[in-house]
């Protein structure tokens, strides 16, 4: 007889006359590479079958726009009013439903925010947003929506679900959260309307989202499951708070079969990593919204936000806190989490680091690249096996981030592979960050990377500096050099002192840092670093010669870091440059002249050099040679672990 440790969590549940085979549901993430054309390609239905096929019970799809003319916010949106587009979507329902998931597609309406980077293809219509009221965003007025254009809306949003149906999903997720339409009348900010669909009047400001479900309802009939997402609250000084979400949902009870609790609105800036947490936000941060929820309506309630420890998922269902527990990235990070928590192996899945490297690379690339499953974004690519590998003898020189991938890999592959660290333990530089808070979920997959590689067949050298001579001992046929990076010494007089330190030495010598640290660079090595001696009491300051955080390819993280930067009090000054270090400070350029900042500790955080000479010197010491990571050139965990895994991956293919 077999034991479930989380027995809440796999207890499945019924929502309208659908039976859902547990309480995980992968909540709507967007699948944005589009050929241009407004359909979608071929990776979608393999991106969300993905899920389905790890386990969730239910897998929400993208943005589903219901009016492709005054509700599509950019150009990668799919409109559901599009030609033909339902055979793109039944490809991905079946998908979903082989898996035995149930399939959702996400009711989308952007209202004010419709054709805001549409409006250079010249038709003046293409501008054209509605809103409650009308009102000026970024340059444009927002045209008010009459009764007319809201009739047209509620019938949009029923078509849409009625064509959800017909092409095989098995629910619909009404987006009335974030900032989109619904939310735009949902909300006193922005609905101050004085007729019936606005006002001081809750139920005047619900009345177009329940106007919007009653219609999908009679669309679809009894017993089709119909799933609204709410903001529980908008988190920020002028938005609404609990008590306001706590009457939205009140006003949906009855009207569908699930109220999903989110939190905050992504279009204000300081509230975007509460609705999308941040590694600095602690796990399950938006569950309270949903447990107060839940205590005034009558139908089922989900939550979601910062979930991926399954006891804690099972401790919010078991305790009533909500009915459901969705996740988004936690999906990405590991689609399999659901199958590996039920049966037992939950030390095997991995846990997002909330790093929001996905959501920066689907935004900029397309592709929902995450930072520690290189298959994320790649799914149609996965899913078919490749050739058996030939078996090769592989050199694995660096056991950081990508060194460790790299070897798993290719010992999944069959390969005879050996691994060589120089230090006495497996990580690589970023072991540097282990006591950092925020960064604990690094330290977890690196942790789990090391012990796997302890667990396989792999042969693990520690305390191993690989010389060229020593390469070509281990008469390897493959070398796979990624052996990092070090950090820039800058060419300030001053800067071999006593007072000062590398960025990476910093982390492990906090002991040795005094009470005033100036930091040299405004990248986020330099602000984490920052933020987190604050913590330690330090007093920081940055100084940045550019006018800017360099975000280093993921511009969502910084969003999550101004937050902190603000809460912490940490200084930066931009337009600055370091002159020269001196015993009791160091001289800065500024616009207006010199200045002398007072720093019992000055720590260089200017960037990292690739060891790319050590990593050529072994160039010839095996027939196939690869370079990986930072020794090309510095990037970030995403590239390396892709890298790693891919060019792996291939090896014995020839």
């Amino acid at each position: 007889m077999s034991t479930c440790k989380y027995p809440h969590l796999f207890t499945p549940i019924i929502l309208g006359n659908t039976l859902f085979r547990n309480r995980i549901f992968a909540s709507p993430t967007g699948y944005q590479n589009l050929n241009g054309d407004g359909y979608l390609n071929d990776g979608a239905a393999a991106y969300y079958e993905r899920k389905a096929r790890g386990g969730a019970a239910s897998v929400a799809t993208f943005e589903g726009i219901v009016d492709g003319e005054f509700g599509k916010g950019g150009a990668t949106h799919i409109c559901l009013d599009t030609p033909n587009i339902g055979r793109g979507l039944s490809r991905i329902a079946y998908g979903i439903k082989s898996y035995g998931a149930v399939a959702s597609l996400e009711l989308q309406h952007t209202g004010m925010f419709a054709n805001r980077d549409l409006s250079f293809f010249g038709a003046a219509s293409k501008g054209i947003a509605y809103g409650p009221v009308e009102c000026e965003v970024a340059g444009r007025t927002i045209r008010p929506m009459d009764e007319k254009i809201i009739e047209r809306t509620i019938q949009k949003y029923a078509t849409g679900a009625a064509l959800a149906k017909r092409c095989g999903f098995g629910m619909v997720t009404v987006h009335a959260g974030h900032g989109w339409l619904l939310h735009q009348f949902l909300s006193p900010k922005t609905n101050t309307r004085t007729d019936k669909w606005g006002g001081a009047d809750i139920e005047n400001r619900a009345r177009l989202v329940v106007a919007v479900c009653n219609a999908i309802r009679k669309e679809v009939g009894p017993g089709f499951p119909i799933e609204v997402r709410i903001s529980g609250s908008e988190c920020y000084g002028d938005g609404y708070d609990l008590d306001e979400g706590i009457a939205i949902a009140k006003q949906l009870d009855g009207h569908v079969d699930l109220i999903h609790v989110s939190a905050g609105n992504h279009e204000v800036e300081e509230v975007f990593a509460v609705t999308h947490p941040s590694m600095f936000l602690g796990d399950g941060c938006n569950v309270k919204y949903a447990a107060e929820i839940k205590k005034h309506v009558k139908t089922p309630v989900a939550t979601v936000g910062a979930l991926s420890d399954p006891e804690l998922m099972e401790e919010i269902i078991a305790s009533g806190k909500a009915d459901i527990v969705e996740a988004a990235r936690a999906l990405l990070a590991d689609p399999d989490f659901p199958n590996k928590v039920r049966s037992g192996k939950e030390d095997k899945a991995r846990k997002c680091m909330r790093c929001l490297s996905c959501f920066s690379s689907e935004l900029t690339n397309g592709e929902p690249y995450c930072a520690i499953n290189p298959e994320s974004g790649r799914e149609l690519e996965m899913k078919y096996d490749i050739p058996a590998a030939a078996r090769k003898k592989v050199l694995v020189v660096g056991g950081g981030v990508g060194g460790m991938k790299a070897a798993l890999t290719c010992a999944d592959r069959g390969h005879e592979v050996i691994l060589c660290e120089k230090s006495n333990r497996l990580g690589g530089v970023l072991r540097c960050e282990q006591d950092v808070d925020f960064k604990k979920k690094l330290d977890y997959y690196l942790n789990q990377q090391a012990e796997e590689i302890v667990d396989s067949n792999i042969e693990l050298h520690l305390n191993t500096k690989v010389t060229a001579e020593y390469a070509k001992k281990i008469n390897a046929d493959v070398i796979i050099a990624a052996i990092g990076a070090q950090s820039v010494k800058p060419p300030i007089p001053g800067i071999d002192g006593t007072n000062v330190m590398s960025v990476q030495d910093a982390y492990t010598a906090t002991d040795k840092i005094g009470e005033h640290v100036v930091i040299l660079g405004a990248g986020l090595v330099g602000i984490e670093l920052g933020l987190h001696l604050i913590s330690k009491d330090k007093k920081v300051k940055i100084i940045e010669i550019t006018d800017h955080i360099s975000d280093g390819g993921n511009f969502l993280h910084i969003l999550g870091l101004k937050t902190e930067i603000n809460k912490r009090g940490l200084e930066i000054d931009f337009n600055t440059k370091a002159k020269e270090i001196k015993e009791n400070g160091i001289v800065c350029e500024y616009a207006d002249g010199e200045k002398t900042l007072k720093a019992d500790t000055i720590i260089y955080a200017v960037g990292q050099k690739p060891l790319r000479e050590e990593a050529i010197a072994m160039n010839f010491c095996a027939p196939e040679f690869y370079q990986i990571g930072d020794c090309v050139t510095p990037r970030n965990i995403t590239s390396a672990t892709s890298e790693a895994f891919m060019i792996a991956r291939n090896i014995g293919r020839l």
